[in-house]
């Protein structure tokens, strides 16, 4: 059993890289890069050299210590870097571009304020910069637990990264039509996480200590539980967020299952993404207020950030092992609310390995906007965007290359 708590404290990094030995620190990484066509941006076509399309590209330092008596050691401090310029953030191509549906019929100065100042320059990846963003705890294995602290992914994050086909990698994830605003917590600051593991089933709890003007302000609350059989895995993830005035934000459910059938892996995902109050409401109220803005237009501004949609995901995934990966999927979101902005992804990404750490992929996503619906294909690295207007479909083509050390 303590191996086994080792292995799940090291895998809640959902990170690449050479396991630690005892008593050691290692360096390990992953270098992704590809060339990708993406339609439907307010400026056309736009074609890059896009860091981090099917995974982000990162480097980090993991190190374990046996203590003795079943008890072990762990950290992680894992940073992304950007390889077309060699950066720790990235934004969208579309800009501070806002979806249309969130600042239709406002008045022009107000539709500005939150593109240019009070929204807009936030969309993005590690926009402030952070040096370890993806990852920073500390943590202790025992006969009877592993016990994690820091900076860390969410245990909702992990059960939809567990039963996405994709694995969250490339523009074909089922998380990349819900960015804008953002359906699921992936990483969460202060927290404190318990993992545990017995045979093939797996489970984590984890409470975040942001303090603030009471014990539940910014807190985060998640748990987790995932069985995974050599045939048939199944699991949910649940996290619930409040924002700085401790008032429920987003709150995101997942519930998922796979089966390995031969050469094929089959994946169904179902998430409810809830979010009646804004994360980010409180700051944004005070914002606004101080430019003079009146109550009854912050309240507009507020309810077209809430949230009330349902997210499915269907998945496949063919090993032709020498020959290489071949995975299809659809996604879809159905937004419940009056904006009715759904979103419909679907594509087929194929992986050949040149190597054990070395690959080369080729990835085709097409996005399919309702008429309030404007999201933009983006990789696992980085946000797509919105299109030029709602309504606007777009497709992305990647090639790539991918290198983990």
């Amino acid at each position: 059993m303590n191996k086994s708590l080792s292995l799940i404290a090291c895998a809640a990094a959902l990170s690449c890289g050479t396991a630690a030995a005892q008593s050691s620190v290692n360096l390990y990484g992953l270098a992704d890069v590809s060339i990708t066509r993406v339609t439907g941006y307010a400026q056309g076509s736009v074609t890059s050299l896009s860091s981090g399309h099917m995974e982000g590209s990162r480097w980090g330092l993991k190190g374990e210590e046996d203590l003795g008596g079943g008890y072990k050691a762990l950290f992680t401090m894992e940073s992304r870097v950007e390889l077309d310029n060699g950066g720790l953030g990235n934004r969208p191509e579309s800009g501070n571009q806002l979806p249309d549906r969130l600042t239709a019929g406002l008045p022009a100065s107000l539709a500005a304020a939150l593109t240019n100042v009070a929204i807009g320059p936030s969309l993005g990846v590690n926009v402030n910069n952070a040096g370890f963003d993806r990852q920073a705890w500390v943590g202790l294995v025992t006969p009877v637990g592993g016990f994690l602290m820091g900076r860390q992914y969410t245990p909702a994050f992990e059960a939809l990264a567990t039963f996405d086909i994709m694995n969250t990698q490339s523009a074909l994830s089922a998380g990349q039509i819900v960015t804008i605003p953002a359906g699921v917590d992936i990483r969460y600051n202060n927290t404190l996480q318990y993992r545990v593991v017995q045979g093939p089933w797996s489970g984590s709890l984890m409470a975040s200590f942001n303090g603030g003007a009471s014990s539940s302000s910014n807190q985060l609350l998640g748990l987790n539980a995932i069985y995974r059989g050599d045939a048939f895995q199944a699991g949910f993830g649940y996290n619930t967020k409040n924002d700085s005035a401790g008032l429920q934000a987003l709150r995101t459910t997942v519930f998922g299952a796979s089966t390995n059938l031969g050469a094929w892996k089959v994946s169904g995902m179902f998430a409810r993404i809830q979010e009646p109050n804004p994360s980010a409401g409180q700051e944004l109220t005070a914002g606004l207020t101080a430019q003079a803005v009146p109550a009854p237009l912050i309240a507009t501004v507020l309810d077209r950030l809430k949230q009330d949609a349902n997210l499915l995901h269907l998945g496949a995934r063919y090993d032709m092992g020498a020959a290489g990966q071949l995975t299809v999927a659809v996604n879809r979101l159905n937004d419940r609310r009056s904006s009715d902005a759904d979103i419909t992804s679907y594509g087929v990404a194929y992986t050949y390995p040149l190597s054990k750490r070395t690959d080369v992929y080729g990835v085709l996503a097409r996005f399919n906007n309702s008429a309030n619906a404007q999201a933009a294909p983006g990789g696992n690295g980085y946000l797509g965007g919105v299109t030029a207007t709602a309504g606007t479909d777009s497709t992305s083509i990647a090639v790539g290359m991918r290198h983990r050390f």
